[in-house]
């Protein structure tokens, strides 16, 4: 079993109660003003998570504000290019002039997903996170085009799972446009979370069981439980003797 995980949420999309989960996650991945945010908001929530010793990394999404990033756009791999380099030059540009060394790199919504299954996108994302800088560790789902494209230049991975979204046989997301793709119960979701720490699995919706890695978990913090949520998830991690800390570059 792993002793130790990575907690990470998405923050600066202007949803409450995120000073709160900044006290509860070990990472922090912060909106750099395509999907949401500006940067004001990308100034003060990385300056928040350097006062709560959390790592803090680039979350870039697709230009669509009014779809919060989450509508799948048909995008080429040199427009993902462009606006990855954007968002993750800018973010590197902000937090190093407040004294922050970015730690990490994870895609939002659309962008994490189309990227996760099409390789030219995940070239493409994968590419630019290397123009700008190699030590960043990429956010993504094990066995994912993302995951095979990042081990194919050699940038480092982070495998990532979802506490609060539930899965498919094929081990992908359920799709927010069901009513299946989010899990509302924190204690649920604390036992599914022990299960992939320990077994390295998770359970689909189908009730089949879905092989998985984990060396970091997100937690949405645009959820108006997300505080909650977490709250529940980092004590009976506590208490399952599991120790929540930033992954290292």
């Amino acid at each position: 079993m792993n002793l130790s995980v990575d907690l990470n949420a998405d923050l600066g999309e202007g949803a409450a109660g995120e000073g709160e989960l900044l006290a509860l996650v070990s990472s922090a991945n912060i909106a750099c003003g395509f999907h949401a945010g500006d940067p004001g908001s990308m100034t003060a929530s990385i300056l928040a998570a350097k006062a709560a010793g959390v790592a803090v990394g680039a979350h870039p999404g697709l230009a669509d504000r009014e779809n919060f990033g989450r509508r799948e756009l048909p995008v080429t791999p040199g427009e993902v290019f462009a606006l990855v380099t954007n968002q993750v030059g800018a973010f590197q540009a902000v937090a190093t002039s407040l004294g922050v060394r970015p730690n990490h790199v994870k895609p939002h919504g659309a962008l994490y997903n189309m990227a996760a299954r099409d390789p030219a996108l995940a070239e493409a994302v994968t590419n630019a996170i290397l123009a700008v800088d190699r030590r960043l560790l990429l956010f993504a789902p094990a066995g994912s085009a993302l995951a095979r494209a990042a081990a194919a230049i050699a940038l480092r991975v982070a495998r990532e799972v979802f506490a609060d979204r539930n899965y498919l046989p094929d081990g992908s997301l359920v799709p927010r446009t069901r009513p299946d793709a989010l899990l509302h119960d924190a204690e649920e979701a604390a036992e599914r979370v022990l299960r992939m720490l320990r077994e390295n699995v998770v359970r689909a919706v189908d009730g089949s069981d879905v092989p998985l890695e984990v060396d970091t978990i997100c937690l949405h913090g645009d959820k108006p439980e997300a505080v909650a949520f977490a709250q529940k998830l980092r004590a009976q991690l506590s208490a399952a003797g599991v120790k929540v800390a930033a992954l290292s570059n």
